[in-house]
């Protein structure tokens, strides 16, 4: 374009910018910003609010607010999408209070706030299990003459389930019904896992029915949240069955899926097929994620597998994922039971020293370190 003779304008930067994003590929759009500056081409309202989305996506809510400032200085009035990134990204990082003040502001500078910024707040809110914060902002939106539509509802009933709530969630599910709105199978996959999670396994497995007899376009997601609520339930068979069954019906496990049935493997001691679902995932070009490892990781150590253990521990550090929390008092514990023989202890350490770990030895007992090399 530039060797034709053709400068590039806004909208081209600006189109950058978008694709850049979407890509994920926030430093790239930053540069591309910077450059646009540079040659005194200036950035519009939508050059500001698809960086300030793309930022806060990646959880970089501190930069974003800077690009927020900067639009402000320039004289660029955000708008109500620029301020619901802000409003999500803080909710991202379970931020409410940040949240809550962005969301005032919005009242307060005179932007438009809709049903949209008002679902994002509740969700946050839900998410956090805050519910008497979600249920005031869904009763405000009310009084506001605002309708709370199918995401609304589908945030508020997945908090009632997260904290226990599984009547409030129904009779949500039932106003929504009521009330005419869209049910898509996303609003169903929140109630189905809030009545496996709530041991509500009958009605669980009579919502299911009911989604079968409606004919709907059942995905993975429905089915993982079956599955996963069967192995919670203690019903490995059923859920192996659905497992194993689903390229009958035309759906092919993802890497949650497959999480999810190796997690019910290792639990019910099926440490060997648990392995095998492993190295299927690879077989089938699905590429197990840190969740995965971590998962089979503590089966193994639950069955007192060390060696395969250490073995897949050095297979996710060489991958670029870290084992969690979790899986790390696991490790320590072990140690610290000095049942571990010098060889094997070896590896342990040398491979979660790569992982930037390091171990103290205190009153005889194995304590960890993190060591952030970024900072030595």
């Amino acid at each position: 374009m530039i060797s034709r003779g053709i400068a590039p304008d806004v909208i081209t930067y600006t189109s950058l910018i978008h694709g850049v994003c979407k890509l994920g590929q926030w430093k790239e759009a930053t540069r591309l910003l910077n450059e646009m500056v540079s040659k005194d081409i200036l950035p519009n309202l939508v050059t500001f609010s698809i960086l300030i989305d793309a930022l806060c996506k990646e959880g970089m809510v501190v930069e974003a607010q800077s690009v927020l400032e900067m639009m402000i200085q320039r004289g660029i009035k955000p708008d109500t999408v620029t301020y619901s990134s802000l409003i999500d990204g803080y909710c991202l990082r379970g931020e409410m209070e940040k949240a809550k003040e962005v969301f005032d502001m919005m009242n307060s500078k005179g932007s438009v706030v809709n049903a949209y910024s008002y679902t994002i707040l509740i969700n946050g809110y839900c998410r956090r299990k805050r519910m008497n914060e979600a249920i005031r902002l869904f009763h405000e939106m009310s009084d506001r003459g605002l309708v709370p539509n199918t995401v609304t509802y589908t945030a508020l009933m997945d908090g009632f389930c997260k904290v226990g709530r599984i009547l409030d969630a129904q009779r949500l599910f039932s106003k929504m019904q009521a009330c005419g709105q869209v049910l898509d199978v996303q609003t169903y996959a929140v109630l189905l896992d809030g009545l496996f999670k709530n041991q509500q396994l009958a009605m669980a497995m009579e919502l299911f029915r009911e989604l079968e007899c409606m004919k709907l376009d059942l995905n993975i997601v429905i089915y993982s949240t079956l599955i996963e609520g069967l192995c919670i339930a203690g019903k490995l068979e059923s859920a192996k069955d659905h497992f194993y069954g689903l390229s009958s019906k035309g759906l092919e496990p993802d890497a949650r899926t497959y999480t999810i049935m190796i997690k019910g493997l290792c639990d019910g001691g099926l440490i060997s097929e648990a392995e095998k679902l492993l190295r299927e995932m690879e077989q089938k070009s699905v590429a197990p994620d840190d969740c995965t490892y971590n998962t089979i990781i503590r089966g193994l150590l639950y069955n007192k597998e060390t060696l395969k253990a250490v073995g897949l521990v050095q297979e996710m550090v060489d991958r670029g994922f870290s084992a969690d929390a979790w899986t790390m008092e696991l490790i320590v514990d072990l140690l610290s039971e000095d049942k571990v023989d010098s060889a094997l202890w070896s590896l342990i350490y040398i491979v979660l020293q790569k992982q930037g770990y390091v171990f103290i030895d205190f009153e005889g007992k194995q304590n960890l370190l993190t060591i952030d090399h970024n900072k030595l």
